[in-house]
C-alpha cells in the first residue's frame, strides 16, 4: 500500500514551516510523497527534494493547483482517501479498519478551514483527539499508528548522511566524508 499525503490550502508567507514539518514528517514516517495546493512554494519544495537528496529515500513533492481533480483522480484509481480532522472517528478506532484495506491511502491534512467536500469524499474522516492541535501531530500520530510502529526502522537508501543512534551527542556518518 503506497501513502501520500495532500496538504490543503498551503499559504507562503504563514504556512512554510508547518507544511514542511508535515512534509519531512510524512517522508519520516513512512509516506512517498506530499501534494501541496494553496500558494505554489517553489522554495518549500526545493528545500524537501534538498532533505531527501541529503538523507536518502524516494519522497516526491508536487504542487496541485487543483486539489479536488486530485480527490477525483484517486478515487478513480482505486485508491482511499482518508481526512484527519477533529470531527471524525476516533484514531484508535477506526485505524484498524483502514489497515485492512490494501489500496493506496490519500491522507488529507487541512490548511485553515477545509471545505465540506473533503468530508464527504473522504472514506474516513479520521480524529486524532477531539481538541485543536497540529496537523504536524496528526500526521505523525496516524502514520505510526496505520503502520503499527513498523515506520520507526525505515532505511533510507541513496543518502548522503545518516544517523548512527548513540546514548550521548550527534553521531552524523556524512558519505563523502566519512565513507572513503
Amino acid at each position: 500500500m503506497e501513502v501520500k499525503v495532500l496538504r490543503l490550502d498551503h499559504r507562503r508567507q504563514r504556512d512554510a514551516r508547518i507544511t514542511t514539518h508535515v512534509c519531512l514528517t510524512a517522508r519520516a514516517l513512512g509516506a512517498s510523497g506530499v501534494f501541496l495546493s494553496g500558494d505554489h512554494d517553489k522554495k518549500l519544495i526545493g528545500n524537501v527534494q534538498d532533505v531527501v537528496k541529503r538523507w536518502g529515500g524516494d519522497f516526491q513533492v508536487e504542487y496541485r493547483k487543483i486539489w479536488e481533480n486530485l480527490l477525483d483522480e484517486w478515487k478513480n484509481k482505486g485508491g482511499d482517501i482518508v481526512h484527519l480532522t477533529m470531527y471524525g472517528e476516533p484514531v484508535q478506532d477506526v485505524t484498524p479498519k483502514i489497515r485492512s484495506s490494501s489500496k493506496d491511502k490519500l491522507v488529507v491534512v487541512g490548511g485553515s478551514r477545509v471545505p465540506s467536500k473533503v468530508y464527504q469524499e473522504a472514506d474516513w474522516n479520521v480524529s486524532v483527539t477531539t481538541q485543536p492541535h497540529s496537523e504536524v501531530s496528526s500526521l505523525a500520530i496516524f502514520l505510526h499508528m496505520l503502520h503499527e510502529g513498523k515506520e520507526l526502522d525505515l532505511e533510507f537508501e541513496d543518502g548522503d548522511m545518516r544517523v548512527i543512534p548513540s546514548v550521548k551527542g550527534k553521531n552524523v556518518l556524512i558519505k563523502d566524508r566519512d565513507e572513503k
